[in-house]
């Protein structure tokens, strides 16, 4: 289809940090189910795909009937995605990350709407830190960004403030576009010193000589790294079924 979105859904269970992660259970369900709701909810996708290496997560999937596609084991989800892509035909692939059980869904809408009316080569999502504390979290990828392109990135809190406090911290979530050229690029750049330094994949665009574009959204969304953020984001779901929200997602739980 020429204009076609498809959601790409990374998830794989041997995190060092926490690992059976996309299994891990919130309100009954497992945290993949999460991550597919909100893209469901989403009005601008023609496709929601999860792709892993573990059988597991493909049989939890078919229970839920989630479209799942098994693929090799890969050091990233981005080589995942793009070996799930080899078999697809779209205009766009929207990488969600598996561990983003609340991202939400006007969020997703935003980029594949983004997706639908340009020709993206590749599109990172950044938002402004809620929380100044989480600012020195190495967990969190930091961005300086100007004109709409990311400078650079790093675990660090950037920029330093050695002669202003007048701005703020802004950090990459786990919501980008890719084109299928972006993909075939991405797969095929070799690794360099400062992705291996920082351990940031994304630097592998900018130390082959690549731009990075990104786009600002207004989300609350926080990815889940490790145990300790599953009361977190169970209890950010539950305020928001009393606040009315989500309630379409409640009826199936």
């Amino acid at each position: 289809m020429k204009n076609k979105i498809t959601c790409i859904i990374p998830a794989r269970s041997n995190s060092t940090r926490f690992p059976g992660k996309p299994l891990a259970d919130i309100l009954g369900k497992p945290m993949v189910w999460w991550v597919y709701q909100q893209a469901k909810r989403a009005k601008n996708l023609d496709e929601i795909i999860v792709a892993t290496d573990d059988e597991r997560i493909v049989k939890v999937c078919d229970s839920f009937e989630i479209p799942s596609v098994m693929t090799k084991e890969h050091i990233n989800g981005i080589h995942r995605m793009h070996e799930a892509a080899t078999k697809l035909n779209s205009k766009a692939y929207i990488l969600l990350n598996g561990d983003e059980p609340i991202m939400e869904s006007e969020v997703i809408d935003e980029m594949a709407n983004e997706a639908m009316q340009k020709d993206i080569y590749h599109c990172i999502a950044y938002k402004k830190f809620d929380d100044p504390v989480e600012v020195v979290d190495s967990g969190n990828i930091k961005i300086a960004v100007s004109d709409g392109k990311i400078l650079y990135l790093s675990r660090s809190p950037i920029p330093y403030p050695h002669k202003s406090l007048d701005f703020s911290y802004y950090k990459i979530i786990g919501l980008q576009i890719f084109s299928k050229e972006a993909l075939d690029f991405f797969v095929n750049a070799p690794e360099r010193e400062l992705e291996r330094i920082e351990d940031i994949v994304d630097f592998r665009w900018l130390e082959n000589g690549k731009s990075i574009a990104c786009k600002e959204v207004n989300s609350k969304s926080i990815s889940v790294d490790n145990y300790k953020d599953i009361p977190k984001v169970t209890q950010i779901i539950k305020d928001k079924f009393k606040r009315g929200e989500l309630l379409d997602i409640k009826e199936r739980l």
